[in-house]
């Protein structure tokens, strides 16, 4: 591996494990590919901005003339795939979106890739693929039961990488992400959005009872999981990259807000949205197998996490306004006007 092309390497996990590769692997070329729709953000990479070792290129991985340009300038040997539409709530509101990148993008990323033979692909998933999970812990060899337009698209995209490693023998790798926080993520998601909007002492619409379980891993730890599968992962295989950190949105907001010190009266219930799957969780023997270990505990984590968003205002003020305000209002407004719910 020389020349690596990170495809939506301005998001969120995209530009951490951008920003870790670019620092660790001085040796290494990191393209970034983005198209730079409303969560992609080149304030995300400007710690590594001017490193020689890093070059960023916009464009749209479904399109295909502009993938094979890049892929031909950069003389691209590798990928790792971070583009995708990610937010379920959106996938509800607008999933087409949702199928063109993270289907159809994802077809036209490995066709381009079987082309020219890349050395390797990753594929970066997520735990929703597996769907609800009642009890015990989702395996890399469980099958797939998608309940959003999100998680649906994520898992065609994992069912063409398998195709084309069996197919056409791509040296492919796919990881799957638990829920993952940490600094310059986009403020739609759970704790972003409540921090921002409990600095603001404004409400935080938590949806039904806030009994949701999530499994929450530190975005570093996520890009490092990331990084062993690149260069350790065997062809073909998947590899679960897991916090092993259960816990209910309502004690994360509960946690939040005391980090703060703001009141427990900013809870608001509201109506549950829509195939809302109550709990995720994930085994990550498989990687752990091949070295990776978390280096971030969840509740040093956490805290470093909302000290970051109250010292950094300049980032994320500036997210909130125009479409983000068009899109809270089209998610929330007519639920928190429904409230009439005690805090749960």
């Amino acid at each position: 591996m020389k020349n690596i092309l990170v495809t939506g390497g301005a998001g969120f996990i995209g530009s951490a494990f951008v920003r870790y590769m670019v620092e660790t692997y001085p040796d290494y070329n990191i393209i970034v590919y983005d198209k730079l729709t409303y969560a992609g953000n080149l304030d995300n990479l400007l710690p590594v901005s001017d490193e020689p070792n890093y070059r960023f290129d916009r464009g749209d991985i479904a399109d295909r003339e502009t993938v094979r340009r890049v892929f031909d300038l950069y003389d691209i040997d590798t990928v790792v795939n971070f583009a995708a539409e990610s937010h379920v709530d959106r996938s509800i509101l607008s999933p087409d979106a949702f199928i063109h990148t993270d289907v159809v993008g994802t077809y036209i990323l490995l066709d381009e890739s079987r082309r020219r033979n890349l050395e390797r692909f990753v594929q970066v998933s997520t735990d929703e693929v597996y769907g609800d999970v009642e009890e015990g812990f989702s395996t890399e060899d469980d099958p797939f039961a998608p309940n959003s337009p999100y998680a649906a698209s994520k898992a065609g995209g994992e069912m063409m990488v398998r195709a084309y490693h069996v197919t056409h023998g791509l040296n492919t790798v796919i990881t799957r992400g638990s829920n993952t926080y940490g600094p310059y993520q986009y403020p739609e998601k759970l704790i972003p959005f409540f921090t921002t909007e409990a600095i603001d002492d404004r409400p935080l619409p938590v949806y039904g009872d806030g009994r949701q379980v999530r499994d929450w891993l530190h975005v570093d730890d996520h890009a490092r999981g990331i990084d062993m599968a690149l260069h350790r992962g065997e062809p073909g295989e998947a590899y679960n990259v897991a916090g092993e950190n259960q816990r209910t949105n309502i004690d994360i907001t509960h946690r939040i807000l005391e980090l703060l010190g703001k009141p427990d009266t900013l809870i608001k219930s509201v109506p549950d949205r829509e195939g809302h799957d109550r709990r995720y969780a994930m085994n990550c023997d498989k990687l752990r197998a091949l070295g990776w270990e978390r280096q971030t505990t969840f509740e040093d984590g956490l805290e470093a996490t909302v000290r970051w968003y109250i010292e950094n205002e300049w980032w994320w003020r500036k997210i909130k306004t125009g479409a983000y305000l068009d899109y809270y209002k089209a998610q929330y407004a007519a639920r928190l006007a429904a409230s009439d719910s005690p805090a749960p």
